[in-house]
């Protein structure tokens, strides 16, 4: 299925059902008297978190979506039925704004959450309803109240544990590859990875986190340069960033300037994105220029831990697994999810 993290869509709900005009007539019942039943409201509109999508696709084929409208009322004091509603399944992470406003109405997160987009009108009253002591042939009935039209802009932030950042062709698909069975798109040219991947780490017997591969970033992704900008979104769900640094880029430029240059878009983008905790990790330990710039991140970094890896030969990998570990296990879960749930659509 592509890859789709944003869309926009009309949506409307129901109309509500006419109440009815009628006046019950039978054989030696000749003051029947008003029998007009009430219209039916109409269907909603409602997103559902479906935990097992991980893509916007299946809204993209439609602009407009509409609710069913509810019925009319009926004679002998018959109720109109009511529109079913139209039930559109998200993926976990989906905000949801109104694209007329630019306003957040919602953040769906939890599998199985619910939110009424468009609400169905109410269906009109039918002449029964208006029958008093004072007014016994009512010849009053209401129409069908309209449904909510809304115009909605969908932007999946996709839910991880960790994100992995670095410049293109810095190893993030490989490594995904390698902790995961997440198969992303692998070649030696830059911005091979146009889309986010997923991938469920195991760590252990019982012990999981989800691993999220951002396309690679370069130098003005947060005004829109390269593929970054589309996909920065994505980093601000996860709870840890894996900052993987290459030891010879092949433009030749320094690892400790690209690493720097990275850390400011993420900050340009969202200056909480700065605070979140960090592993830099130098990536394709078995080249001879590996060692010298892992010592050179260690004295420029004190403060962050710095490993050395391969996702060739496996070297690190197991100390990365761990350093992961223990810092999601100092941060508290995020209300709503878990490693399973943002997992389990791969």
């Amino acid at each position: 299925m592509v890859f789709v993290d944003r869309v926009q869509i009309v949506v409307e709900a129901g109309r509500g059902g006419n109440g009815c005009l009628s006046f019950r007539r039978e054989r030696f019942i000749p003051r029947g008297g008003p029998d007009g039943g009430d219209g039916g409201d109409g269907g909603s509109v409602i997103l559902e978190v479906d935990p097992q999508l991980t893509t916007l696709a299946p809204l993209a084929h439609r602009a407009h979506y509409r609710a069913e409208n509810g019925r009319p009322g009926q004679g002998n004091c018959r109720h109109g039925r009511k529109g079913r509603d139209l039930v559109l399944r998200v993926p976990p992470g989906t905000v949801v704004k109104d694209a007329q406003r630019g306003l957040v109405l919602q953040d769906l997160v939890s599998p199985g959450q619910r939110f009424v987009v468009a609400r169905g009108g109410r269906g009109g009253r039918g002449n029964a309803h208006f029958k008093s002591s004072t007014n016994r042939a009512p010849r009053q009935t209401t129409p069908g109240q309209p449904g909510q039209v809304r115009t909605l802009v969908l932007e999946l932030k996709l839910l991880a544990d960790v994100g992995l950042v670095g410049m293109p062709n810095a190893g993030k698909s490989t490594l995904l590859a390698r902790l995961s069975r997440a198969r992303p798109k692998v070649a030696d040219y830059p911005f091979t990875t146009r889309e986010p991947n997923l991938g469920q780490v195991i760590v252990g017997e019982d012990r999981a986190f989800v691993l999220a591969d951002i396309p690679g970033l370069i130098q003005g992704a947060h005004q829109g340069h390269g593929l970054g900008h589309d996909f920065l979104r994505h980093v601000q769900r996860t709870r840890v960033l894996v900052h993987l640094v290459e030891p010879a880029p092949a433009d030749g430029s320094d690892p400790l300037h690209n690493y720097h240059t990275i850390r400011r878009e993420l900050e340009a983008y969202d200056p909480q994105l700065a605070q979140r905790p960090e592993i830099v990790a130098v990536t394709k330990a078995d080249l001879p220029q590996a060692a010298a710039v892992h010592q050179q991140l260690q004295q420029a970094l004190p403060q962050r831990t710095v490993l050395l890896i391969s996702a060739v030969t496996g070297q690190g990998l197991n100390q990365l697994k761990g350093a992961i570990v223990r810092l999601l296990d100092q941060m508290p879960q995020p209300a709503g999810t878990s490693s399973h749930d943002a997992a389990s659509g791969n």
